[in-house]
Parts: C-alpha cells; structure tokens; sequence
C-alpha cells in the first residue's frame, strides 16, 4: 500500500478522513453557487479513490433530509459522477455508496483523452457541455509525478474547461519528498519526472497561477486548510 504509485491507497481515508476536509465547506453553499442553475447539479469527483469523502460531500451539499438511504430528491438536486484510476477501489466505491441513483462510479485514467468519452457521455444524458462543479482533493501530485510539468498543466486545463467551478486540494511540495522516501524505503522505482520537476516548492502557489493566467479561472475562496496542511481553494470559471 505504501508504494501506491497513483495514490491509489486501499485504506486512504482512514488515515486522511473525509470530515477533514467537509468540515470547512460552509453550509448551504450548493446555493449560493448555483441559485438559479437547473437542476440537478452535475458534479465531477476526480480521483475519488474508494468513494468515502465523496459521499460525504454529496452529504454536505444536499440542502435536504440525507440522513435516509438515497433520499428521492436528491438526484433532481445534485448528481455526482465519480472516477479513478483504480478499479478495486471503484468496486468497493459501488458496492458501499448509500447513494446509488445520484451517484454514479466509473474507473478510467483521466490522463487518457480516450477515456474522457465516458464524461462527456454522462453530460450528454443531461444535454449539458459541462460539469458545474468539480472535485479534486489531493490528486494534483499524483498527477504531476507521473505526468511531469506539462502533464499537471494539461491535467488542469482540462478541468477548467470541464468545470464552471473547481475545488482543489493541491498536496504541498513535502508530500512530494515522502512520496519519493516511501518509494525508496520499499526498493521500488523512482517516480519518472521527480527529479526533473520544474514546479516545485509552492506547488499551490504555482497551481493557482496556471488556473488563473492559463485557464482562464480566477480563485473565489480559499476554506482554509485541513489538518494535514493542505488548502481547499475553490476556482470559477470567467465565462461561467
């Protein structure tokens, strides 16, 4: 599990649990970014691993009774496609969800255009172009150790073109120096682009002027950070 080379961890939020993050989303605050959109709002959770913190932000968002299996409304209010690269993690993700007709948990590589097919299949059934809101928690590094400098940028330009909002959890520079320890502890192989990173050091810094200067998004808020030190820093699109 350590050497989860896509930060596909079987355990992840036990040690990094959803509530960590869900805790410092205001409430109410599906409404006051969409008080006029149609409904359902579509969401995108990208790298959801085994399903746990994004049920618990379809829990937060819904300004209705939740408490209950899959309440009636919900899917008329929100709808979450969910995806990652792992399909165990996807499988248990299915197998667990209280939600089953507003959340929907598919596994495909995001870095592969091919695969994106089954996104904008899942906005066509809604005669939408693209997702309201999107979710990217503590995904960006993985991506951009596998990937390189110009796989983050891609990787980020492509979730600004899909989102009317962005929020991202960008993990700090640090977590790139464990992630390459636990490998060498383990013997395994070095991560591909870690020595040759251009982006390094304020890595949100860095990821905020991409999305702002190359993606035309401009940053709304930042919700502080979790206990773990890292920010949840919400994006809107300028033409959204």
């Amino acid at each position: 599990p350590g050497a989860a080379p896509f930060g596909n961890f079987p355990n992840y939020s036990q040690f990094h649990p959803p509530e960590g993050r869900v805790s410092l989303l205001p409430p109410g605050l599906l409404r006051s970014l969409f008080p006029e959109l149609p409904r359902p709002v579509l969401a995108l959770d990208v790298g959801c691993n085994s399903g746990e913190l994004s049920v618990a932000l379809f829990r937060h968002l819904l300004p209705e009774d939740n408490s209950r299996r899959d309440p009636p409304g919900a899917g008329n209010e929100l709808n979450f496609l969910c995806c990652d690269i792992d399909a165990e993690l996807i499988r248990r993700a299915r197998l667990r969800c209280p939600f089953p007709r507003s959340m929907t948990f598919t596994s495909l590589d995001i870095m592969d255009p091919a695969a994106r097919n089954s996104l904008n299949s899942h906005l066509e059934r809604f005669g939408r172009s693209r997702f309201d809101l999107g979710f990217c928690m503590s995904v960006t590094m993985w991506i951009h150790l596998n990937h390189g400098d110009s796989g983050l940028r891609e990787f980020l330009a492509f979730l600004a073109s899909s989102c009317s909002f962005l929020l991202l959890e960008p993990q700090p520079w640090k977590c790139y120096r464990a992630a390459a320890r636990r490998l060498r502890r383990l013997g395994r192989p070095e991560f591909r682009h870690f020595q040759t990173l251009g982006i390094r050091g304020d890595v949100a810094g860095s990821i905020t002027r991409i999305l702002t200067r190359e993606c035309d998004m401009e940053l709304v808020r930042c919700f502080g950070k979790t206990g773990w030190e890292r920010s949840l820093l919400l994006f809107r699109s300028r033409d959204s």
